[in-house]
């Protein structure tokens, strides 16, 4: 793994793209890659779905320590003709191992989920016969299981090899819920707790807990973005983008700060202990029970 060294003034945020691939007019006619690659760092990727592929088009994320790389979330499509997630990811670890000779044929892809809804789990199946690979199921038994999380422990750590992992038990969007947090880059990877857009609430109370862990956590952890896995809104504060849009060439960033957390939290403060339809500048609380 590339040399890393933790600075006492804490990570530094470094550039991300300012316009990913959005959609076209057309779908038919759409030229967007099948998947966008951005090398974050030289042990850090961000990867994202074509929407003229699916409409979610979420974000996926690649770790790489120096015994294993995890992957966060398989995208939207079963297909691998119409969507190559694993070409692709199989093209990423091949490009990262040959920067580190050291490292042989065994090192392993650790697959988890941000939690388990289907445009984040569907190229699972892509994966199920490669060679020196775990895939965690997405589900709230299996992948609490592994990452040692339960209902009295809210808190866990993956190694990498060199670079260990914070993991936080987040449900309420979904009960298998979780965020990543990475020391390394300072990101913490929320999947669809927290981004811009509709924040489908399964279980309010669950939320607003979850958001005031987040929070908590925050204020011992240095945070250089926040990270979702989609973006749904338009630049428009208030005004997103219908559901099954194909095409949105009016996005905000991808990257939010700490300050959006306590956005949230201030949302849910306003709404009330129910549940209720609720909009800010940046998010829709949507309530989905």
């Amino acid at each position: 793994m590339s040399k890393k060294t933790l600075s006492t003034a804490g990570p530094v945020a470094r550039p991300l793209p300012t316009r990913w691939i959005h959609g076209s007019e057309s779908s038919k006619h759409n030229t967007d890659p099948d998947v966008q690659v951005y090398w974050y760092d030289a042990d850090t990727v961000v990867l994202r779905q074509n929407k003229a592929i699916n409409y979610e088009a979420p974000f996926l994320f690649l770790l790489f320590g120096s015994v294993r790389v995890v992957l966060l979330d398989t995208g939207a499509t079963v297909s691998e003709q119409h969507f190559p997630l694993r070409t692709v990811v199989d093209n990423l670890i091949d490009s990262w191992m040959s920067r580190h000779p050291g490292v042989d044929n065994s090192y392993e892809l650790l697959i988890l989920h941000t939690h388990s809804h289907g445009d984040h789990i569907a190229g699972d199946a892509q994966f199920f016969d490669r060679a020196s690979t775990t895939l965690v199921p997405a589900d709230r038994t299996s992948a609490w299981h592994f990452l040692g999380l339960s209902d009295t422990s809210d808190k866990t750590q993956l190694d990498l090899g060199g670079r260990l992992v914070d993991i936080l038990a987040t449900p309420g969007h979904d009960a298998a819920a979780v965020t990543f947090y990475d020391p390394w880059t300072g990101i913490l990877f929320t999947g669809d707790t927290v981004y811009r857009g509709r924040l489908y609430i399964s279980d309010w109370p669950a939320f607003s807990r979850s958001i005031d862990l987040l929070i908590d956590f925050c204020r011992s952890h240095p945070v250089t973005y926040v990270l979702g896995c989609h973006i749904e809104m338009t630049s428009t504060p208030g005004l997103d983008y219908p559901v099954r849009t194909t095409y949105q060439p009016d996005e905000p960033p991808l990257e939010m700060t700490v300050e959006h957390l306590h956005m949230v939290r201030s949302a849910l403060d306003a709404a009330g202990p129910e549940p209720v339809l609720a909009i800010c500048d940046e998010f829709i609380l949507w309530p989905t029970k």
